[in-house]
């Protein structure tokens, strides 16, 4: 998608959908893998131009609640978004989120929306953590039937995004996040673990955490992990 947005003037919500995905990313240059012709590994192409830099989390807002949205009309059981932009059945992992921007000038920006979601696949490295569609559900999922479903939901909460709405979209991400308000295990970036409670994230992408005391601490994403 970026090789193309340099050569063509590519349309909003212009969609890549590859088949097979050999060097998935993930936060923090973690890596996404899936089997080849399984799952859903795509990427939209969104004109964010009309965001403001301090208004950047409510795109991660937007996309996440989509995601979360579809899943949730699957009846996908116990759905949480886990801070910043992965999608969990239960405590395990079935989607995941990373948008990268591409500045061209003061006046000219662009999103690239990449998501990958578990569908078909039913056997995962434990390590990872994570489960998909079929594997919960007990069916079978049409790839591309799905993709349509997303990219429509996805267009629906981004005009949400366009008309600036974004209370609608904070609000729905904070009522479906990971964790918030009870009791949960973290680690700092020097790897010292601590306890306290989720209590919110900033419109600005910090994770508010209540430590001992009733502190408030707010972290940024490199510096803090849920362990659960």
């Amino acid at each position: 998608m970026k090789q193309l947005s340099v050569h063509e003037q590519l349309e909003d919500f212009t969609v890549i959908f590859a088949k097979e995905q050999t060097q998935g990313k993930g936060q923090l240059g973690t890596e996404w893998k899936a089997n080849k012709g399984e799952n859903l590994t795509f990427s939209v192409f969104y004109n964010s131009s009309f965001l403001a830099l301090d208004k950047q989390f409510y795109l991660n807002c937007a996309v996440s609640v989509a995601v979360f949205n579809v899943l949730q009309k699957l009846c996908l059981p116990q759905l949480y978004i886990k801070w910043p932009n992965d999608i969990l059945s239960g405590n395990k992992k079935v989607s995941g989120i990373l948008i990268e921007n591409i500045v061209r000038s003061t006046t000219e920006k662009h999103s690239i929306i990449g998501i990958g979601l578990n569908v078909n696949q039913v056997a995962f490295d434990e390590s990872f953590r994570a489960s998909s569609l079929q594997q919960i559900l007990g069916k079978y999922f049409n790839l591309e039937e799905l993709l349509v479903t997303l990219v429509v939901e996805l267009k629906r909460q981004l005009q949400k995004l366009s008309n600036l709405d974004f209370n609608e979209l904070y609000e729905s991400y904070q009522a479906y996040l990971f964790r918030k308000n009870k009791p949960s295990t973290f680690k700092n970036a020097e790897g010292v673990m601590f306890s306290g409670f989720i209590k919110s994230v900033t419109p600005e992408g910090k994770l508010q955490v209540i430590l001992e005391d009733e502190v408030i601490k707010e972290f940024r994403l490199k510096e803090v992990k849920l362990m659960y």
